[in-house]
């Protein structure tokens, strides 16, 4: 097997394989109001579009480096509920945050499953003053897709490895 690509081309490289992420999925999204107006997000919800038995595919890993020092606000999903919700965590408050064009915030939704394929979306709802809407955030136009991997054979490629080696549990 050939060893994966360096991280800035992933996205690509994923993508091009069909992959589709294991057990866990994390979304960053920034939202930042335009013009003088606050914007109050007053929730975020989680929407699935589909869901079935877990993948039967290889599970495949990679190492990657720590993130950087951005502030952020973090929060966890439950797909194997059966209606998930976007819950805070430990630490963190829950909806409702308000923006500005000079005040953005960052939100990282960590979403799991240890039991099926799920294709979902999240939908932030969003007031300023009279007017209010929804803003869908999804992985270009289509839904995430999160998969589970309990059951499967997997190989990691840890970071400064030169091959990929069987995954070992624990």
């Amino acid at each position: 097997m050939l060893p994966p690509p360096v991280e800035q081309d992933a996205p690509t490289w994923v993508a091009s394989m069909g992959a589709v992420p294991a057990d866990e999925q994390v979304v960053e999204v920034t939202l930042q109001g335009k013009g003088n107006e606050t914007v109050v997000l007053q929730a975020l919800h989680v929407r699935v579009v589909r869901t079935g038995p877990p993948l039967p595919w290889t599970d495949y890993g990679t190492g990657v480096g720590c993130g950087g020092g951005v502030s952020l606000r973090a929060f966890a999903v439950d797909l194997d509920q059966g209606r998930p919700a976007a819950r805070a965590a430990d630490g963190q408050r829950p909806f409702p945050y308000k923006i500005s064009e000079r005040d953005p915030e960052v939100f990282r939704v960590t979403a799991h499953t240890g039991a099926r394929d799920v294709s979902w979306y999240l939908e932030v709802e969003w007031s300023s003053g009279e007017r209010k809407g929804m803003l869908r955030v999804d992985d270009q136009g289509r839904p995430f897709h999160t998969s589970a991997s309990s059951g499967r054979p997997a190989w990691d490629y840890p970071p400064g490895s030169t091959e990929w080696i069987e995954h070992q549990e624990g």
